[in-house]
């Protein structure tokens, strides 16, 4: 048995209950194959990618809080710092009921490399609770941030670790998770990012994830020999990585049709209004029923269904494994040239082999929606050097990490034999990185 094999056959076992994570560490160790056979010998020796697959460290803890009519409440806490060779933990919290050990852990792990392929010095973490924000209180949230930070704020430091949001975790709860560090420490430093403008937040965070992912989907199709300006765009997700995408691709000459929610999905001929997405959905909090109610062009769908319609780039940014075989196969129907993941892990792996197989253009999410991450990033320097840099410089060092991150994929799927399979050209890219940390740092 390969040594490989061995390692995902111990994953298997270890982790049964935890489908979410063995999707992932499958999928990127099957396309890190040919780079740990070559360096079998060494790998095993030292165990490097039974580290690389075993977090570093799982803290799970329990977040009491108490509701506006005073009935207690107790969810569960997670932060799973999983690798810091190249750097502090960095990584996002997650507030959603699906969230569990599983899920934290698939999205550390995956950010592992998503974090290594920016070229910035992060490493990679993820967390979260199973707390659900949607329809509480601003005191309630507020009261269960503090729980929540107030056995979170032990682990985690501007050099140490440095979350971030995610889903659920908006710049509401950033600012009372900031609050509480603060409050408890009594240190004002970049130990969250995400943050408000005039506590420490950069410009250009709310807006980079979807940035970012058109910035790389125009530098893979302009390598390829396509031009962005014109083509039909699908989206699925109505949330900030799917306005944000929408709107730079209107920018950047295309035209975006469809977002989502999770009730049902919007179809417009016209083109996505981005005005009045927003408004729907950062101001009124409504759901897409009340976009198509006041666009006569829109047409609303219950359930889903954004990827059956005809386009030349889908881009789902909405959640895990939304596109399917069946979507891939409705895709690859309709001519799709390229489908660029904003979400983490939207595609199934038999999805995915589909789209390579019918030579789709496919870039995964740990390349195509760093762009929130690098951002991140950019936000902890400009707090280390107690600086503030204008939209247009962060913007323009975003599109530039973008590019980079497009260009080493795709030179290191060239080097190792996968030409045009930008999934395997991330792994690696990313992977070197930090297994040439881990080999330099010894046994720990």
């Amino acid at each position: 048995m390969s040594y490989t094999d061995e390692v995902l056959s111990m994953l298997a076992e270890k982790n049964a209950s935890q489908p979410e994570f063995l999707q992932a560490t499958k999928e990127v160790l099957e396309s890190l194959r040919t780079v740990i056979d070559a360096n079998e010998a060494e790998y095993r020796k030292t165990a490097l990618i039974e580290r690389l697959v075993t977090p570093e460290r799982q803290i799970l803890f329990r977040v009491p809080w108490v509701d506006d009519n005073g009935v207690a409440h107790v969810n569960n806490g997670y932060r799973v710092q999983f690798n810091s060779a190249i750097g502090p933990y960095k990584g996002g919290l997650r507030f959603h009921p699906s969230v569990n050990l599983s899920i934290i852990k698939f999205l550390g792990f995956e950010q592992i490399f998503k974090n290594s392929l920016t070229g910035l010095p992060i490493g990679g973490g993820k967390g979260g609770c199973d707390f659900d924000p949607h329809g509480k209180s601003d005191a309630e949230v507020m009261r269960f941030c503090q729980s929540f930070m107030t056995e979170l704020y032990k682990y985690i430091g501007a050099d140490v670790d440095v979350p971030a949001g995610d889903i659920g975790v908006g710049g509401r709860e950033i600012g009372y998770l900031y609050g509480q560090y603060k409050r408890i420490t009594g240190l004002y430093e970049g130990v969250l990012t995400g943050k408000g403008l005039t506590y420490g937040g950069s410009l250009a965070r709310t807006q980079a994830t979807g940035y970012g992912l058109l910035y790389l989907t125009q530098e893979m199709l302009k390598s390829n020999g396509i031009d962005l300006e014109g083509k039909t765009l699908v989206v699925s997700g109505a949330g900030n990585v799917a306005t944000y995408a929408i709107e730079k691709a209107q920018q950047l000459g295309a035209k975006p049709v469809t977002c989502s929610d999770s009730t049902g999905w919007i179809y417009d001929p016209e083109g996505i209004d981005v005005a009045l997405l927003k408004e729907v959905k950062e101001v009124k909090r409504a759901r897409l029923t009340e976009y198509a109610a006041q666009r006569p062009s829109a047409q609303y769908h219950e359930g889903k269904g954004v990827f059956s319609v005809k386009c030349d780039v889908a881009l789902p940014c909405a959640t895990q494994n939304e596109l399917t075989l069946e979507d891939a196969k409705l895709l690859v129907a309709n001519g799709v040239t390229a489908v660029c993941e904003g979400a983490n892990m939207p595609t199934t792996y038999e999805a995915t082999e589909y789209l390579l197989a019918n030579k789709v253009l496919f870039v995964g999410g740990k390349a195509a929606n760093a762009g929130g991450v690098a951002t991140s990033a950019l936000e902890m320097s400009q707090n280390s050097e107690r600086l503030s840099w204008t939209f247009e410089e962060v913007d323009n060092k975003l599109h530039g990490i973008m590019v980079n991150i497009f260009h080493n994929l795709d030179e290191a799927a060239k080097e190792y034999g996968f030409a045009g399979n930008y999934v395997a050209g991330a792994n690696i890219a990313g992977f070197l990185k930090v297994a040439d940390a881990m080999k330099a740092q010894g046994l720990v």
